[in-house]
Formats: C-alpha cells, sequence, structure tokens
C-alpha cells in the first residue's frame, strides 16, 4: 500500500503533504524529527488526513494534485473526515498494534 498524507503543527498554521508506503515508519521520523527538512524546521508532526492506494503512480499523482490545491481547500478536504483536527496517528497505532 501507498499512503498520501497531511500533516500539520500544533496550531494547524503550516501543512505538510507526503507520499510513502510505510506510514507507520514515516510519522515516526516526523515525530522524532528524524530527517533535517520542513517538518523538522516547523515541527510539523500531527497526522488530520491520510488516503491509501495500491499503486504508487495514483499516490504520487493525488500528491502532486493535493500540493497545487489552495490552502483553503485543503483544509475543506481534512475537515471532511477529521472536522476536530486531531492527531490521527494516535488511532491509526492504536489498531495496528490491538
Amino acid at each position: 500500500m501507498y499512503y498520501v498524507y497531511i500533516l500539520t503543527n500544533k496550531t494547524n498554521a503550516v501543512m505538510y503533504i507526503g507520499m510513502t508506503n510505510d506510514l507507520q515508519r514515516r510519522l515516526y521520523e516526523h515525530k522524532n524529527e528524524l530527517i533535517d527538512g520542513f517538518t523538522k524546521k516547523y515541527h510539523v508532526h500531527k497526522l488530520v488526513y491520510y488516503e491509501s492506494y495500491k499503486n504508487v503512480k495514483d499516490a504520487i499523482l493525488r500528491e502532486k494534485n493535493l500540493k497545487d490545491l489552495l490552502r483553503i481547500r485543503k483544509n475543506e478536504l481534512v475537515e471532511t473526515i477529521n472536522p476536530d483536527w486531531i492527531d490521527l496517528s494516535d488511532e491509526l497505532f492504536r489498531n495496528v498494534f490491538a
């Protein structure tokens, strides 16, 4: 599986859109600031949205499409599944390790 995801910081002021084939590993890297870059610099650790794909090309295309959206459209997308902007990684990890 491949995942397209949206992260934000504690105040929801900045967004990061990424794609990975291992969402748990990638979230661990973001949350522990293991990789230099945007998410480390701005402390972007909160998973607020994700989608899964079987085909890597579909995931890459979706990631590019999301990055092109205006911020208001990204907000609306997040709010379709996460109106309170909670960190979904807690639920995601709980379901995997249950």
